[in-house]
């Protein structure tokens, strides 16, 4: 009798287990079919957007339609950045602020959030996605995936342990570890990236915007060139061309560019003669031109 009721009682319990299991299973298939759904509706959004289409009016490339590039769902950046903590905020631009993240499996990650605040960061996010994507080079910065929703927009990069060159060499305190021998690596670093993007890429892409706060630095101080929102992409028989919207940074802007909007490789090539100035010396290139006017008029 009691051996019976023992059968029956564990009868029972194997069933509930196995009724509790798939129920748990079906969620599980849910919550994945949910998640899938997101994500392909945030991919939806992102080529209804225009991101993933070419702009035939600044480029005459119009195959660019076929970018791999990952979806990171939100709620796992937001958990990756601490909520988008002050104290992750590595920096700010005119895209918005760049936070530090690490995923689950402890990769670290820099995350560049479109602020809502932003006029022209849309813009910029798309340009960003278009042309780095298919860009892979050493000495540019890597994109690993984006984030796109209704309310956010988001960019996943590489996670640069230095972080800017600006940050170390303008700085009196750390400027000291950059030996010549460094900077002379710095300074080629930067030239191959800048000769993969005007020559060897599938593109020719003009920057419109290298200054030393757009040069990212890893662990071994070795450069990548890093945000694409203001680039370019030339065709291959086009040399140079105009817009009524200048963008950029004065003081690395070439005369031609900042007065009549005339840009091309030499735009570039002038901000790299800048920057190659600046790592020299150490100094930011207003204080030198500042230097060179106390020399002028004889008060230095």
């Amino acid at each position: 009798m009691a051996g019976g009721a023992a059968i029956i009682f564990l009868a029972v319990g194997l069933c509930f287990l196995w009724r509790k299991k798939k129920l748990q299973f079906l969620l599980n298939l849910k919550g994945k079919h949910e998640k899938r759904g997101s994500l392909e509706k945030s991919q939806d959004l992102l080529i209804t957007d225009g991101v993933f289409t070419s702009n035939r009016e600044q480029s005459n490339e119009n195959n660019m339609d076929d970018l791999e590039l990952p979806f990171f769902d939100f709620n796992t950046i937001t958990m990756a950045t601490n909520n988008f903590s002050e104290q992750n905020k590595l920096g700010q631009g005119g895209f918005g602020i760049v936070y530090k993240g690490r995923l689950l499996e402890g990769q670290d990650i820099a995350v560049k959030r479109l602020s809502k605040n932003s006029g022209q960061g849309v813009e910029e996010f798309k340009n960003e996605v278009k042309l780095i994507v298919k860009l892979q080079h050493r000495n540019l910065v890597r994109l690993l995936g984006c984030s796109f929703e209704i309310d956010e927009k988001v960019l996943v990069y590489e996670y640069m342990e230095n972080r800017s060159l600006d940050a170390i060499l303008f700085d009196k305190a750390k400027r000291s570890s950059l030996d010549w021998q460094t900077r002379f690596n710095i300074i080629c670093g930067i030239a191959r990236g800048l000769l993969y993007l005007h020559q060897d890429s599938r593109f020719r892409i003009i920057h419109r915007d290298l200054k030393a706060s757009n040069i990212l630095l890893d662990r071994e101080i070795n450069p990548k060139i890093s945000d694409f929102g203001m680039a370019r992409i030339f065709g291959t028989d086009q040399t140079e061309a105009n817009t009524v919207r200048v963008v950029g940074t004065y003081g690395y802007m070439s005369p031609e560019y900042a007065m009549d909007g005339i840009f091309s490789v030499k735009s570039d090539v002038f901000s790299f003669g800048v920057l190659v100035m600046e790592i020299i010396s150490g100094t930011k290139n207003r204080e030198l031109e500042a230097l060179e006017r106390r020399k002028s008029f004889g008060t230095d």
